[in-house]
């Protein structure tokens, strides 16, 4: 009898017990690997969803609010930015690129953002990549009541070249608040994976000058997204702005600010790791209660193991196996588990936020996790093991009565 089918039959023997026991494998597999998983692949799609500016020039107030605001469309706006401000950083001899920005209103909860053509036409959205619309559709015309969707709003709302819609006034809808001011849809916006595809672009002056907006601030932004020829004009700006000034805030360098905000729910982080830790403790330790309470009627096979010539090593080796095998099968459908809780927390980030997370993105852990898992299985079977190698042969070669 070959080691493989002796654990093959005490698992088929103890099929019930095997069964919860991986059950709790899988999920301490599948908790560690989703905590892990979306907390890299979060802050990594954060950062290079910042990569395409290098600040954020807004009113004065939270560096954070503002970079959430303008370029990942969360949050309010801390204020405006008047038409000076905004001309004198873009004609700044250290500013390759400053685009504004106009928020304030929305069609049905999605946001609609005032900004120019060059946003789509000069600028990389991420290393190497262009915006586009899809085919059969055009940037808007900037002095024109049109719009480009992005692809999720599109999605969502069913949205085709050609439809026209009335915004509403705000950032969250309110059905008694629409403008009457109609806008054509001229372009679908091509799937950026960013916060571009939970937007409606339409030219800034739509928004400056729409129909009950204020027409004091009709020439105002509420942003300038701005990149800088050289790293050295960012800390420039910031002394002028934040340090010398007092009206506007210069967010820079904005990958810096996502940094301080993975920073300061890294707490989060660590909370529910240490619950998926403690699951694990939790799975490893029913590995050996499940193990440890078959032993008693498991003396009188071990005893004939060795009568027959099994070693005492051999009997040992063969518990280390099962408690293995048993970690093997959680570690397996942890996997799926894992696949199932980050395609859902994925969902929810993407819709929340824009930015889609990857679940066939690889790393180390992805290994690493599902080994300490079969690891652990076998460490829970130690014990049992231990026991069964002092198991007396003599005593238990006769039947119970």
């Amino acid at each position: 009898m070959t080691l493989p089918l002796i654990v093959y039959r005490s698992l088929r023997q103890h099929a019930l017990s095997t069964l919860v026991t991986a059950a709790s494998i899988a999920l301490a597999c599948g908790l560690l690997l989703t905590v892990w998983m979306v907390k890299v692949q979060t802050q990594r799609a954060f950062v290079d969803t910042t990569t395409a500016f290098d600040a954020v020039l807004g009113a004065r107030g939270s560096k954070l609010q503002l970079v959430l605001n303008a370029i990942f469309h969360l949050e309010a706006s801390p204020g405006n930015v008047s038409n000076a401000d905004y001309q004198a950083i873009k004609r700044h001899p250290a500013v390759k690129t400053a685009i504004p920005i106009a928020v304030g209103d929305n069609y049905f909860g999605w946001r609609i953002i005032g900004t120019i053509p060059e946003l789509f036409t000069d600028v990389e959205y991420t290393r190497g990549r262009n915006y586009a619309v899809e085919p059969g559709g055009r940037l808007f015309d900037p002095e024109k009541h049109e719009a480009v969707v992005g692809s999720f709003v599109a999605q969502k709302l069913a949205l085709k070249v050609g439809d026209t819609f009335k915004p509403y006034h705000g950032l969250n809808f309110n059905p008694n608040e629409q403008h009457p001011d109609v806008y054509t849809i001229v372009g679908i916006l091509a799937p950026t994976n960013t916060p571009a595809d939970r937007v409606i672009w339409i030219p800034i002056e739509g928004v400056q000058t729409m129909t009950g907006h204020d027409p004091a601030a009709a020439t105002d932004v509420s942003a300038v997204l701005v990149q800088l020829r050289a790293p050295t004009a960012g800390m420039m700006l910031d002394i002028r702005y934040n340090r010398q000034g007092n009206r506007l805030t210069f967010a820079y360098p904005v990958g810096t600010v996502i940094a301080d905000l993975f920073n300061k729910i890294g707490w989060l982080d660590q909370v529910l790791a240490l619950v998926a830790y403690l699951v694990a403790l939790v799975a490893g330790a029913s590995v050996l209660a499940s193990i440890y309470a078959s032993m008693d009627a498991r003396r009188r096979d071990i005893a004939i193991l060795r009568s027959l010539g099994a070693r005492r090593r051999m009997v040992f080796g063969t518990i280390i196996a099962e408690a293995a095998v048993i970690g093997l099968l959680g570690a397996v459908a942890g996997v799926a588990v894992y696949a199932g809780l980050f395609g859902g927390v994925a969902g929810v980030i993407r819709a929340q936020t824009g930015v889609v997370l990857d679940v066939t993105h690889w790393h180390p852990v992805l290994v690493l996790c599902p080994l300490g898992m079969i690891a652990l299985g076998a460490l829970g079977g130690v014990v049992p093991a231990w026991k069964a190698y002092r198991t007396p042969v003599a005593e238990n070669l006769t039947p119970s009565s």
